[in-house]
């Protein structure tokens, strides 16, 4: 069964219920009502005629003067302590025969049928020496109740059945409105199954509500599907130009050596150094490649207590020894301690402090600080710079500012990834400023440790 007729049976029944309830509870006050109505009427008439015309010790009717308070279809009489009439007077016997007589201490009322009719029989006490010896008891056949028992029935019917009516067309239309969309995202999946193409739903109003973000949060699945599809294919074509140009290399000193053979020892140390370079180079970009896959498929990283302060100095010694550049550390606390992996927040700083190294020839510094909440490493350098129009996509995989330049000393265009990809495993941030012939800052901000 489809949703849009689930949703219609469901309204469509649930409103045929409550109208269904509704009506049973204002047919049952109504009925009340109107009985109700009547023996008050019925009640205070016997209370008018005990007044005026009070019942003897003998408990017997003056039938001529109790005419005026019948009606058609009525009897007046007066029932004895055992429930049994003494006397009685009535214009319709067949009416009184029926309806057995019943001696009440109280007043009270009650609907009896008769021939297709409901008829009324009101108790009044007779008291004598304040003593309750007999009970007047009035009938009256309640002709006009039928008749509206009839017209509030049909009334009820017909409203009712115009509701359902109503309410099984706006089903139908409510239902279209809150499928058009799934409708659509279904139409839109069948295509994309069949053509292989991604496609977005078309929305044409904002609605706002759960459909509408149903399909708005679609069409950004779909966009992040596009997104990391394009750069998977990019991620492809990249990898391939950076291996084709090694594998260029080695395949054409290979053609030489075939061609000259190995008797000219210069061509041939040449060759082979020259194979032994883009070999190690390829090997490098294929370890690099293997661990930005492993970093983006990644989830989470083994938290530790790691001490940025002690981490940023030990790697800071190395690479003023090892490269004899001055690197200077600026600290306003002995200790930074943020929750990460040691190796993995080593290989960032290594990132930027190689890259700050590469690009430019002055003092290069490095900042420390935290305040209640951040742990922020800050290193600057004062070299060539960036353009500003390469600034949003230094972080891509492959992306060069000079690739003649970078791939000259070694880059391969995925540092910057790499880096990205660690400190967004730690829940970090990375912000880059630059202005080309002034320098680089690149500022990374952890988490302190609770």
């Amino acid at each position: 069964m489809k949703i849009t007729t689930k949703v219609n049976l469901f309204i469509t029944v649930s409103l045929l219920l409550s109208l269904l309830i509704v009506n049973a509870i204002v047919f049952f006050l109504f009925m009340k009502t109107t009985v109700n109505m009547e023996a008050h009427l019925v009640s205070k008439n016997a209370n008018a005629m005990l007044k005026k015309y009070p019942i003897s010790e003998s408990l017997t009717l003056d039938k001529n003067l109790l005419n005026s308070y019948m009606s058609t279809h009525s009897f007046i009489r007066i029932v004895g302590p055992d429930s049994k009439v003494i006397d009685q007077v009535s214009n319709d016997k067949t009416l009184a025969k029926k309806i057995s007589p019943t001696f009440s201490s109280e007043k009270d009322f009650e609907l009896r049928p008769f021939q297709e009719h409901q008829n009324l029989v009101v108790h009044v006490p007779i008291y004598q020496n304040q003593k309750v010896v007999g009970t007047l008891e009035i009938s009256e056949r309640l002709s006009g109740l039928e008749s509206r028992k009839d017209i509030i029935l049909s009334i009820m019917g017909t409203v009712t059945a115009i509701s359902v009516l109503i309410s099984f067309l706006a089903g139908r239309w409510l239902s279209a409105i809150i499928m058009k969309p799934i409708v659509s995202m279904i139409s839109t999946m069948e295509d994309i199954e069949q053509s292989g193409t991604l496609k977005r739903i078309s929305m044409e109003t904002e609605t706002k509500d759960e459909v509408y973000k149903m399909a708005a949060t679609f069409n950004r699945m779909i966009g992040k599907l596009e997104e990391n599809s394009n750069k998977q294919r990019q991620f492809i074509s990249d990898a391939s130009h950076e291996l084709k140009t090694p594998l260029t290399i080695i395949s054409s000193f290979i053609t030489i050596l075939r061609r000259h053979g190995t008797q000219d020892e210069k061509i041939a140390k040449e060759a082979t150094e020259a194979i032994y370079l883009e070999t190690n180079r390829m090997k490098s970009l294929t370890k690099t490649l293997l661990s930005l896959a492993e970093l983006e498929d990644a989830e989470s990283v083994d938290m530790k207590p790691v001490d940025l302060v002690s981490l940023c100095t030990i790697l800071i010694d190395q690479f003023k020894q090892v490269y004899d550049r001055p690197i200077i550390l600026h600290k306003n606390s002995e200790s930074v301690f943020i929750e990460g992996d040691e190796l993995k927040l080593k290989q960032v700083i290594i990132i930027f402090l190689d890259n700050a190294i590469k690009y430019s020839t002055d003092v290069i510094e490095v900042f420390l600080e935290s305040n209640q909440h951040k742990g922020i490493i800050q290193i600057k350098d004062y070299g060539i710079g960036i353009p500003e129009e390469d600034q949003p996509h230094v972080f891509e995989r492959f992306y060069r500012v000079d690739k003649a330049r970078k791939r000259d000393s070694g880059g391969s265009g995925l540092g910057l990834a790499i880096a990205k990809n660690i400190v967004s495993l730690h829940k970090g941030e990375i912000h880059i400023q630059s202005k080309e012939h002034v320098g680089t800052e690149i500022k990374v901000i952890f988490s302190l440790r609770n």
